[in-house]
């Protein structure tokens, strides 16, 4: 690849990541300015039927500031990481983190709760490379699993129940979806010869 196609692809994964990113700080200074908060009754509520469309938009969702800014940097590096073999892993990685993420935290979480937060994609990204490598068995990818369990692997804990007030089951169910990410396009890969 050249100088300039690899710059081009830096440029779009930026421009990609810049989105979300912005969309999350937009849609939270929207919320705490004119909606007071209240925006977050939009996130999943479990066992409800009003509570499937927070599938969608829980992970836009933030509750307050320091939520939102616990989750920039983490989704930044990992959505990045996501990026790195190829991009258009990262839109196939997120679909499947929040449909698997938000459908588990529907089905298992206790009923009444509001789940919201971009951990559930964060998670989704952390399954899907730390099992990449294992998946697709290809140096790049082994390596990749092997660097991020180093530097994110302390994350894993997440999944298990915690306090009050953290969704570990959508870092469950998130993590779960990046794993079955990661398998899906490694068949894809696998059978496309790619």
């Amino acid at each position: 690849m050249s100088r300039n196609a690899i710059a081009r692809e830096l440029k779009t994964q930026a421009t990609i990541l810049g989105l979300f990113v912005a969309t999350f700080w937009v849609v939270e200074i929207i919320d705490r300015v004119i909606f007071r908060g209240r925006l977050d009754l939009l996130g999943i509520i479990p066992h409800s039927f009003i509570g499937l469309r927070g599938i969608l938009l829980a992970p836009f969702l933030h509750g307050g500031f320091p939520h939102l800014i616990a989750n920039t940097i983490p989704f930044l590096m990992l959505g990045w990481l996501v990026m790195l073999q190829e991009t258009s892993d990262f839109f196939i990685v997120t679909l499947l983190t929040m449909l698997v993420g938000g459908f588990g935290v529907w089905l298992f979480a206790v009923p009444g709760t509001v789940h919201v937060g971009a951990s559930i994609l964060i998670f989704g990204y952390l399954g899907f490379l730390l099992f990449r490598g294992y998946f697709q068995r290809n140096l790049p990818s082994i390596l990749l699993s092997i660097i991020v369990g180093l530097l994110y692997g302390g994350l894993i804990w997440g999944v298990l129940p915690s306090n009050n007030g953290i969704s570990w089951q959508g870092h469950l169910f998130g993590f779960l979806g990046g794993v079955l990410a990661a398998r899906m396009i490694a068949r894809e890969k696998r059978f496309y010869g790619k």
